[in-house]
């Protein structure tokens, strides 16, 4: 079994989903038995659609395809987090309260990235955030 990171944002729709499938690929194209899944802490019915066009957009730009068919964004649960070898949550400010609320004894447990969502951070910028971020974090990993 691989060891596992596990991406969280608020709606499982734009950020984790694209650091999810961004460092699966980068992680396959460095032979690490690594593998990414992502969540969300408050998904919201009102995302459109399977995942958010501008990661879809960027993946695309990268030459990366997700898995089909692409599911639906994921609440956090539990588990999710017992399964995980590494958890990013990929906006402190955002998303440590929610983790407080939710689930505050994993709180402490969780890594925290500073990435903003599109209503403060254009997708371009954001995504290519995650890009460096998922990168520094590949680095880190395969010292292990």
């Amino acid at each position: 079994m691989p060891d596992t990171v596990l991406f969280l944002c608020t709606g499982n729709y734009y950020r984790s989903r694209f650091a999810e499938h961004y460092f699966n690929e980068q992680a396959r194209l460095r032979n690490m038995d690594w593998q990414a899944s992502s969540r969300g802490l408050q998904p919201s019915q009102d995302n459109l659609g399977f995942m958010s066009r501008d990661a879809l957009d960027r993946l695309r730009v990268l030459d990366i395809n997700p898995p089909e068919p692409l599911r639906l964004p994921m609440d956090l649960q539990e588990d999710d987090l017992r399964a995980a070898t590494v958890t990013i949550a990929v906006n402190e400010i955002e998303h440590r309260p929610l983790m407080e609320a939710r689930f505050p004894e994993w709180t402490e447990r969780v890594r925290y990235w500073r990435i903003f969502d599109v209503d403060v951070t254009a997708a371009d910028t954001g995504l290519a955030a995650i890009e460096e971020a998922v990168q520094a974090l590949l680095s880190e990993l395969s010292a292990l």
